[in-house]
């Protein structure tokens, strides 16, 4: 009798599976309806312009204050390690002149809690990609109402 239970389980449980994969062929999202409907990702949307940087470009205006700075050029294949960082090659106060690039600022050589200044970049902002991003030239998903500073320091000059 404990068998044919078994069994009967087996059998309902490779079923299950088959099914499973038939709708993951098929729809290639395993049956599920999102707000694209049964579609493949790749389908409606590639992606392939997203990975489209500038090789470099001038610095980009922030738009809030205390903004870190946005990075104006690709980044593809840099290390980022404990062992290495790519953006001090260019960035730290020692190569920044030489390579044409914009220098770290000097608060990367404190101490965040005791606010020593350091011979070297602080540990606690080696990893730059942290704070800063890659920037490309695409269109936004959602909308968008955000003002620039400059655009909030003319609100208030009207207001006066």
């Amino acid at each position: 009798m404990n068998k044919i239970i078994v069994g009967c389980l087996v059998g309902l449980m490779v079923l299950g599976s088959a099914q499973a994969a038939n709708e993951t062929l098929v729809g290639g999202n395993g049956g599920l309806e999102s707000l694209r409907g049964k579609t493949e990702l790749s389908e409606t949307f590639s992606g392939e312009r997203w990975k489209q940087y500038p090789k470099d470009g001038k610095p980009i205006d922030s738009d809030y204050v205390y903004q870190p700075p946005l990075i104006p050029h690709t980044i593809r294949n840099y290390e980022l390690s404990l062992n290495a960082n790519k953006c001090l090659s260019c960035h730290s106060w020692k190569y920044a002149n030489e390579m044409g690039a914009t220098k770290i600022s000097v608060t990367h050589y404190r101490s965040p809690r005791q606010g020593q200044v350091l011979s070297d970049v602080s540990p606690s902002r080696y990893f730059c990609l942290q704070c800063h991003v890659p920037q490309a030239d695409a269109q936004p998903l959602v909308e968008n109402t955000f003002k620039r500073v400059d655009a909030l320091k003319d609100q208030v000059q009207r207001s006066q």
